[in-house]
C-alpha cells in the first residue's frame, strides 16, 4: 500500500515563470527505502519540503497516509500534530535545525511540542543520547560542536519523535568517512525496522542494496 502519493504537482517560486517541479507524480511503499537523484537545482529540496508539509503545490495533490495535506488540513491543531509526529526531515545543514542552549534540550524538543508527559521525554532522551553517542554532550550547547556531531544531534532531535518516515536531505554532506560508515549502518537498521526513507544524496553507493527505488529529478 503506498503512503505517499504526489498525483501531477506544480510548484513555482513566488512568480518565477520556470516552475521548479512540474506535473511530477511518484509514489512511495510503506517501509520502502527511495533514493532521490538529480542536479544541484533540480528540485530535490522543493520536494522535500512539500513532502513535509513546508511547501504547498500550486496545481497536483499530496497523499499522506490517506490524507490530502494542504494549508488548510495543516491549520488543524490536532491533524498537523499528527503529521509531524509521523514525518521527520533531516536537512543538508544542521545548522538551521539547531537553536536550544544544550543537546539534551535539542533533542528534548519535539517530545516536549508533542506534550508527552516529563518522563516520556527524558526516556526518549536518554536512548538517544545511548544511541547517536551523544551521552558525552548532554551538556553542551550544539553550535560549539563539529560539523559531524551537530548532524547526529540534529538527527536525534529527529527521531526522539520515532517517525514512520524519515526524509534526509544530502544527509552525508561534511561528515568524515567514519561518520558516513555509521549514518549508513543506521539507515540501513532504520529500513530492517520497517521506517519508510527518502534520501536525497551524491553518495547512495552504500545504500544501493538497501535501496527499493531510485528516483530521478531532472
Amino acid at each position: 500500500m503506498n503512503l505517499i502519493e504526489l498525483n501531477n504537482i506544480t510548484f513555482r517560486y513566488n512568480n518565477d515563470e520556470t516552475p521548479v517541479l512540474e506535473d511530477f507524480s511518484m509514489s512511495v511503499v510503506r517501509g520502502s527505502c527511495v533514493i532521490v537523484e538529480g542536479d544541484n537545482g533540480s528540485g530535490k529540496t522543493t520536494l522535500f519540503r512539500i513532502l513535509t508539509g513546508l511547501s504547498f503545490p500550486e496545481k497536483g495533490s499530496y497523499i499522506f497516509d490517506g490524507a490530502e495535506i494542504t494549508k488548510n488540513y495543516l491549520k488543524d491543531n490536532e491533524m498537523s500534530k499528527l503529521f509531524h509526529k509521523k514525518i521527520g526531515f533531516l536537512f543538508q545543514s544542521p545548522d538551521v535545525m539547531l537553536f536550544n542552549p544544550r543537546v539534551y534540550d535539542e533533542i528534548a524538543f519535539g517530545p516536549r511540542q508533542m506534550g508527552l508527559s516529563d518522563q516520556e521525554v527524558e526516556a526518549r532522551v536518554e536512548d538517544c543520547l545511548e544511541i547517536f553517542g551523544l551521552r558525552e554532550l548532554t551538556d553542551k550547547a550544539p553550535y560549539h560542536l563539529s560539523g559531524g556531531q551537530k548532524k547526529k544531534v540534529a538527527l536525534a532531535s529527529v527521531m526522539s519523535l520515532n517517525p514512520d518516515v524519515l526524509i534526509l536531505d544530502e544527509p552525508y554532506a561534511g561528515l568524515d568517512k567514519k561518520t558516513q560508515n555509521w549514518l549508513t549502518q543506521f539507515l540501513k537498521e532504520l529500513k530492517a525496522a520497517g521506517k519508510t526513507l527518502l534520501i536525497a544524496t551524491h553518495s547512495s553507493e552504500g545504500l544501493i542494496g538497501t535501496a527499493d527505488e531510485m528516483i530521478e529529478i531532472e
